[in-house]
């Protein structure tokens, strides 16, 4: 483990601490971000609100260890499975939302989302010839927009 990940886990584990969780913290590199796995007794803590602590828990790591200091990388903090779950629940809408939006022509709408899940939403539909997402608002939470490309 390099120093900049050894550091993110010790981060971590003292935030979890403060908040009186002595859990298990675990890094994987995937092609385009390091996964942060949080197990243990008491880590579904971290997962109520529809994981609302866990973004909060992956904006300040990504904050707190700046894009200069890790190149691309970008630090997914997951616990228990819960995000990958949401991950692949996300991807499966987008999926269908596109087929809609192919078939009928009209767009189709997401969100209002953060923007982990835009960008979930935008490689997805990234990956479909002749199909367009844009997210709209000028908040933290946005819509995407999906549609087929004129």
């Amino acid at each position: 483990m390099d120093t900049l990940d050894a550091r993110v886990t010790d981060f971590i584990t003292d935030v979890l601490g403060a908040m009186g969780l002595s859990l298990d913290v675990s890094l994987d590199e995937t092609p385009d971000a390091v996964r942060v796995n949080i197990t243990g007794d008491g880590a579904e803590a971290l997962l109520r609100r529809q994981g609302e602590t866990l973004d909060a828990l992956q904006v300040i790591v990504n904050t707190a260890f700046r894009r200069e200091e890790r190149g691309d990388r970008h630090y997914l903090v997951d616990a228990l499975g819960f995000r990958k779950g949401k991950d692949d629940e996300l991807r499966a809408t987008t999926k269908s939302l596109i087929e809609m939006a192919k078939a009928s022509g009209i767009a189709q709408e997401m969100g209002p989302l953060n923007p982990y899940s835009r960008r979930l939403v935008h490689l997805a539909v990234a990956e479909v010839p002749g199909m367009t997402s844009e997210s709209i608002g000028d908040a933290f939470l946005k819509v995407v927009v999906i549609s087929s490309q004129p």
